[in-house]
């Protein structure tokens, strides 16, 4: 049998490491049907379209996952909005023109669930068609509006020449692999690492706000096994959001406690309510994914954030940070 091909951008962060760790050579179901190229921003530079075209004419792929990305937490996006914005648009811009140059079967693009409405949506969860429907929240309205871009640039490929290229919706992403930088992290890695240093130091762990905002995550794991199935067998052409249920929703206080706990350190946590909060909630709904997908199994918090915690620990200082 002939192996098809499938390009990972963004192949050496979080998602991308995700998907080495499902395609590694054990594992049999991926590994028989695909040989997987795992693109990294020092092997071509997304941002130049010549580079970009040229690579993928060399790699040819059958199939393209699209994880690249400028991304951070919510302080790197108040303070780079124009690095957010335009890295971003480039990217996606060169990648799905590129893309389309050498006629890829498939695209799968990586959006997130910060990028929807910000209000009027707390009394009830976001579905894929809220998307447009209003601003995003002003922390990140950069990278939102960029991100909700892509998601126009794929349906209009669609439109104009029918290419299948398709967007997924995850919620917040953690996992082993992640960036763990206190300053341009997501929460959960950089909660890890705070906490981290704030045991060496017998100091107090320190979360920023709050901690009352609420928020669905997924481990990457899952997500790159949900991004297959999406790959393989959805047939739609329209966005789908990726996430566990609407009860998995927890506080930001919560996430910090079960970090503590991991690091036998819960009697040292204080919040600094003069830091800013960013959006309160942002619940959507995996109503979609569950009917097509209704046995796929989605990895608690707690054992999710004891996992990534173990392999934290068992890589630093080698993490990126």
């Amino acid at each position: 049998m002939i192996k098809k091909t499938i390009l990972v951008t963004g192949g050496s962060g979080l998602v991308g490491s995700a998907f080495k760790s499902i395609s590694t050579h054990d594992n049999l179901k991926y590994n028989l049907k695909y040989n997987f190229i795992f693109l990294s921003s020092s092997e071509c530079d997304l941002t130049d379209y010549n580079q970009t075209l040229a690579y993928f004419k060399l790699a040819k792929p059958n199939f393209i996952i699209h994880l690249a990305a400028n991304v951070g937490g919510l302080f790197k996006n108040m303070c780079q909005p124009v690095d957010m914005l335009e890295k971003n648009v480039l990217i996606n811009l060169n990648v799905l023109k590129a893309a389309h140059a050498v006629s890829v079967e498939k695209l799968i693009a990586c959006l997130s669930t910060c990028i929807f409405p910000d209000k009027p949506f707390f009394d009830k969860p976001l579905i894929e068609t809220d998307l447009h429907l209003g601003p995003p929240h002003e922390s990140n309205s950069a990278y939102a509006y960029a991100k909700r871009l892509l998601e126009t640039q794929c349906a209009a490929y669609q439109k104009q020449y029918g290419d299948k290229f398709i967007c997924v919706v995850p919620t917040n992403i953690y996992g082993p692999e992640d960036n763990f930088n206190l300053d341009d992290a997501h929460v959960i890695p950089a909660l890890i690492h705070k906490c981290y240093i704030a045991k060496q130091n017998n100091e107090y762990f320190t979360i920023s706000g709050s901690g009352k905002p609420l928020r669905q995550f997924i481990y990457s794991i899952d997500l790159a096994l949900a991004i297959m199935l999406v790959l393989e067998d959805y047939k739609e052409m329209s966005s789908i959001i990726i996430a566990p249920d609407e009860t998995s929703e927890v506080s930001i206080s919560y996430v910090a406690k079960l970090i503590a706990k991991e690091f036998d350190y819960e009697h040292m946590i204080k919040f600094d309510e003069s830091k800013s909060d960013g959006q309160y909630k942002k619940t959507v709904s995996n109503n979609k994914f569950k009917e097509l997908f209704n046995n796929f199994y989605f990895t608690e918090i707690e054992e999710g954030i004891k996992s990534t915690i173990k392999w934290f620990l068992l890589k630093y200082p080698n993490i990126r940070k």
